[in-house]
């Protein structure tokens, strides 16, 4: 990932890591090689998908020997295309953050996916800054890729909380990478903005009940709904009515419940000469002014 080198280049200006090397973080940050075999056995054990973020060739050729089911692309590599190459060449799925990229150089990473045999990419909203400001969670943009790439797209969420992925579900976001550790108070360099397993948990549920909450579209009424269509207004006889006797507002309203001919045909029913007696608390029907069965 870079060099161990302490000279202006490689030191961090601002933020969080402030007068850090790269060197130094990422060394505290990685995870060894070491440590990738016991950790795809434990997770095979225990029915998970485990996959990892290789940062160059040598690691996507240890994750292929461990036969990880995807691979992820960060942020700060979108623009390494002959990395994002080699990992398309696997032919499993990529699923690629986008922080910082312009659309052209989103662009040229799904090319270059495509390129090398692979449609199986997904797109990752991204804002890179740790912790991410919620107001510049710029949530928006995951409408905009779906639009201009027509690929899955999730969020990469670096803000603390879980609101920006829940609003995220709702815009169509659909899938969350979210930042966990056992514990914040352990440190590490990004247990600031890390969940813990209990807001990680109401996170999984509460992204759930957003996309829940959706619906299909198309669907503008719940079936939840249709057995309450009968308490809806309709035309009832609120005074008795002799045959060949014109219909007038005194003998008919709009009321509920719904069982009688529907509200919107009152104009129609008013002035008509009503063809059958009717008595208070009737339905009106078609059969009281009308010769016809229409509807």
């Amino acid at each position: 990932m870079t060099i161990d080198s302490r000279s202006s280049d490689f030191l961090i200006k601002k933020g969080l890591w402030k007068n850090r090397s790269l060197y130094d973080l990422y060394t505290e940050a990685h995870t060894p090689y070491d440590w990738h075999n016991e950790l795809f056995n434990y997770a095979d054990r225990e029915n998970i998908t485990l996959f990892s973020t290789p940062f160059d060739e040598s690691a996507v050729d240890l994750l292929e020997s461990l036969d990880a089911p995807a691979y992820k692309i960060a942020s700060f590599e979108i623009v390494d295309l002959p990395l994002v190459r080699y990992v398309a060449k696997t032919k499993k799925p990529i699923l690629i953050s986008t922080g910082m990229a312009s659309l052209k150089e989103i662009s040229a990473a799904l090319e270059a996916a495509r390129i090398a045999g692979n449609d199986s990419v997904a797109l990752f909203h991204c804002t890179s800054s740790y912790p991410a400001p919620l107001e510049e969670a710029n949530l928006r943009a995951i409408q905009q890729l779906k639009k201009e790439f027509g690929v899955v797209v999730g969020l990469s969420d670096h803000t603390t909380g879980n609101l920006a992925s829940v609003v995220a579900t709702s815009l169509g976001a659909n899938v969350i990478e979210k930042h966990f550790t056992l514990s914040r108070a352990d440190g590490g360099v990004d247990s600031s903005f890390s969940l813990e397993p209990e807001e990680m948990s109401e996170l999984v549920k509460q992204t759930n009940q957003a996309s829940r909450a959706l619906g299909q579209e198309g669907s503008m009424r719940s079936n939840l709904e249709v057995e309450n269509i009968v308490f809806r207004r309709s035309l009832y006889f609120v005074k008795n009515i002799n045959k060949d006797e014109l219909i007038t507002p005194e003998h008919v309203r709009r009321i509920r419940p719904g069982y009688g001919l529907d509200a919107k045909f009152y104009d129609m029913v008013i002035g008509a000469k009503c063809h059958m007696p009717a008595h208070a608390g009737d339905r009106v029907t078609r059969a009281h002014f009308s010769k016809d069965n229409e509807n």
